[in-house]
């Protein structure tokens, strides 16, 4: 049975900032008939330096409060830090809610690699993860993976996508230890294991010293998010959603501006 029009749920996008609009854009051209909340936790941006606990229980808490406001469809995690760390807590914590998880693209990497050599760019939170660890024994054994943890990166691409200048020697730096070369093979693949990154891609294909893939799971994360939300295929779109909360309750121009070229309110 069809659900009413005006009964459709949102979708709720969250992140630690503006990284997650990766995701949204592809989630948007899969669900149309959808409206979305896109949140921002930029008041504790960035994630990556943080403490587990603290982390956990700030993210944790933060639900609490967007659940019960927005009564989301479904929640997309679209932040691998978030979500490597606080996933199963967020859905044990809250069994009735659908969470779409965000993890390092390391199996399909492992699929396609040809010389064997991968390397997977994300935040240290994210590299010193037992969750990363376990995708590599799962699926990379294999495989030379190169774990590369960049402090900066994640600040780099907010400004870098708020139309900031940033310097390829600064960029480069952060990335040029992804670059491997081992008994005759080069690395030829990237998972881009923070959402922030995709936003730089051609900015990383320019400055790379070779060519290689630059695995961006923002796709994968909206296909499976789709199969999770019930296709309502005579459902006009909403109109009181496709807005942006953030955390800090500040945003600049540059970010209001983005915002908008997004779709979303600000």
């Amino acid at each position: 049975m069809t659900a009413p029009t005006n009964e459709l749920k949102p979708v709720l996008v969250f992140d630690s900032g503006i990284g997650g609009l990766t995701v949204l854009r592809e989630a948007r051209v899969l669900m149309p008939e959808r409206g979305f909340i896109y949140v921002a936790d930029d008041a504790g941006f960035p994630y990556g330096g943080w403490e587990e606990q603290a982390l956990k229980e700030r993210v944790i808490g933060l639900f609490g409060k967007l659940l019960m406001d927005y009564d989301p469809e479904v929640c997309i995690i679209a932040c691998n830090t978030a979500f490597t760390l606080v996933g199963a807590d967020l859905r044990a914590a809250f069994p009735q809610v659908t969470f779409v998880g965000t993890v390092p693209a390391i199996k399909p990497a492992a699929e396609r690699t040809r010389s064997g050599l991968v390397s997977v760019l994300a935040t240290p939170g994210t590299v010193k993860r037992a969750y990363t660890r376990d995708l590599i024994q799962s699926f990379a054994q294999q495989c030379h993976v190169r774990l590369v943890g960049s402090e900066n990166l994640a600040r780099m691409a907010e400004a870098y996508i708020r139309g900031d200048a940033v310097s390829d020697d600064a960029v480069l730096a952060e990335i040029d230890q992804c670059f491997v070369e081992k008994d005759g093979q080069k690395t030829d693949i990237v998972v881009l294991a923070c959402t922030h990154y995709p936003f730089m891609a051609n900015l990383f294909r320019r400055i790379a010293p070779w060519p290689v893939d630059w695995l961006d799971p923002a796709e994968a994360i909206a296909r499976r998010a789709r199969t999770l939300v019930p296709l309502v295929t005579d459902a006009v779109h909403p109109d009181n959603f496709d807005f942006a909360v953030f955390t800090s309750g500040q945003q600049d121009f540059a970010t209001r501006r983005l915002m908008q070229g997004f779709g979303l309110r600000a």
